[in-house]
C-alpha cells in the first residue's frame, strides 16, 4: 500500500491542482512501481507559511520583506 504525503503552503492552491497532483502522484507510482491505483494514498497537508522558516525566520516574513523590495506589488 504505498501512501504519498505531498506539502505545499497554504497559498492558494486550487481544488483542480490538488486533484491533479493526486492523479499524477498515483500515476508515477503506477507507472514506475507497478503499484495498484486503488491501494496507493495520496495526502496533501497545507502548511502556513507562519510554520516553516528558511534561514532563522519564517518564510511569511521573507515574504513580506520580498514584497516591500518589490514595491509592494508581487503576491
Amino acid at each position: 500500500m504505498p501512501y504519498i504525503n505531498i506539502k505545499v503552503t497554504r497559498e492558494g492552491v486550487s481544488s483542480a491542482q490538488k486533484a491533479a497532483l493526486i492523479q499524477g502522484a498515483t500515476d508515477l507510482l503506477v507507472r514506475v512501481l507497478n503499484k495498484e491505483p486503488a491501494t496507493t494514498f495520496v495526502v496533501i497537508d497545507e502548511i502556513d507559511t507562519d510554520n516553516w522558516g528558511v534561514a532563522g525566520e519564517t518564510v511569511t516574513v521573507r515574504r513580506q520583506r520580498a514584497r516591500a523590495a518589490a514595491g509592494g506589488t508581487a503576491s
